[in-house]
């Protein structure tokens, strides 16, 4: 879901047994998400800073007060504080800097794009991909920019184009963190990208060429054709290598939350405010992602715990099943945890330990299978809903704010990731998890 830092996850201390009714204030979180915005928008748009802090507030109190473990909604609340430092900053320095496309978007500029979004999420993880590129994407698509625009973007750049590094997304830093080497990931999950990128843009491709063609050409060319490509605030580049270095640190703790913190302020400063202006940059869709994500960090871990307490009680012994299980939950749960629960699950079941380093090199040499299915499941499907990952809800943020198409929660799922996304996937599945 969150996308958080990985290298803080596992540090809140014993995951215990919660009871299954305290995970009810995670759904009802997700129920208010889903719903208030359509059915009582200014009921929603004046308390959900209300909903989120209430319902978290419930999930922390059942952890503090009735099971007596302070520490682990301690490390949780360190966890949030790594995340929204991480994608606050990338936030802030992606709005310094003002991409201007050449001509107008066809739907093979289009597709190209979304390609080259898909292998620089691998160079600067989703997160950073995404905030880089949303705002030229809606610009250089502005005069026929849909629902499916902000769907697709959100399939390739926010998730399914980050699984070749440990850079590109959190579970698979934190498979790196365990002993998975660098580029393991990119020589066995290789295929299964270029299957799901590549359907994905053709089914992409199809669609935006009717929404091409519906518009005449006239006003394509009065809208983008007077346009050149041009590239401002490139110092911001600068401060984006020190957040993506920072990732990196372990020690002491706290020093790379801190560097974010300073790279973002050292960005707002020094960017010019008509580089600002071009990108309507405002600190309204940070805000919001802020006070939600405080919830669903709190309200979450009685749902990750039952999760990893209750897993191998799941029957799953198949790399097949590992794949759905581990995708379908990080649908809708934080896809790092999730990642870790399985991969942990895969090794016992193969009578080996995760925190052995001469048990992942066999494990990876012998049962490599598994590895990959969870990895490819944890990453891919956290494009099927807004929360699935950081920066989905980022994406639509943005798009809110810039008052163009944005399908709602539900749309977003009914209309594109179970008939566009889930099919692909399933194939994906099929493809390499069949045997």
């Amino acid at each position: 879901m969150a996308g958080t830092l990985p290298i803080t996850l596992l540090g809140a201390g014993t995951v215990l047994d919660p009871n299954p009714l305290f995970i009810i204030p995670f759904a009802a979180l997700l129920l208010c998400i889903a719903t208030m915005p359509l059915l009582l928008p200014k009921v929603w748009e004046h308390h959900f800073k209300k909903i989120a802090f209430g319902l978290g507030l419930v999930a922390a109190l059942y952890y503090v007060v009735g099971l007596h473990a302070g520490g682990r909604m301690l490390g949780v609340a360190w966890e949030y504080v790594s995340f929204i430092s991480f994608i606050g900053s990338l936030f802030v320095v992606a709005g310094g800097i003002h991409i201007r496309t050449k001509g107008e978007a066809t739907p093979s500029v289009n597709a190209l794009y979304l390609i080259v979004g898909a292998i620089l999420a691998n160079l600067v993880g989703t997160t950073g991909a995404s905030m880089l590129l949303i705002r030229p994407w809606i610009r250089m698509n502005k005069y026929r920019f849909t629902t499916f625009h902000t769907a697709f973007f959100i399939f390739v750049v926010s998730n399914v184009g980050g699984c070749l590094t440990p850079i590109g997304d959190p579970p698979l830093f934190l498979g790196y963190l365990k002993g998975v080497p660098f580029w393991w990931v990119t020589a066995k999950c290789l295929p299964a990208w270029a299957t799901a990128v590549g359907c994905i843009v053709a089914v992409f491709y199809a669609l935006d060429r009717v929404n091409f063609l519906a518009a005449p050409k006239k006003i394509r060319e009065m809208q983008t054709g007077h346009e050149e490509f041009k590239i401002e605030g490139l110092r911001n580049f600068g401060w984006l290598a020190i957040i993506l270095a920072a990732v990196f640190l372990k020690q002491p703790p706290g020093l790379r939350e801190v560097l974010m913190v300073i790279a973002a302020v050292g960005s707002y400063k020094t960017t010019r405010r008509p580089i600002h202006d071009a990108n309507h940059f405002s600190f309204g869709p940070i805000k919001e992602v802020a006070w939600l994500f405080a919830g669903i960090f709190a309200t979450m871990v009685p749902a990750l715990d039952y999760l990893e307490c209750h897993a191998g009680a799941l029957g799953i012994s198949q790399p097949i099943h590992f794949y759905w299980f581990s995708g379908v939950l990080s649908g809708v749960l934080d896809n790092a945890p999730t990642y870790l629960t399985f991969l942990t699950a895969a090794f016992g079941l193969k009578g080996l330990k995760i925190d052995d380093a001469a048990d992942v090199a066999q494990f990876l040499q012998q049962h490599g299978p598994y590895a990959i299915a969870v990895s490819l499941g944890s990453v891919f499907f956290g494009a099927m809903t807004y929360i699935g990952n950081g920066p989905n809800f980022m994406v639509k943020a943005i798009v809110d704010h810039s008052k163009v198409h944005t399908p709602n929660f539900f749309l977003y799922i009914i209309r594109y990731s179970i008939p566009v996304l889930l099919p692909i996937l399933a194939l994906v599945g099929w493809m390499f998890f069949r045997k």
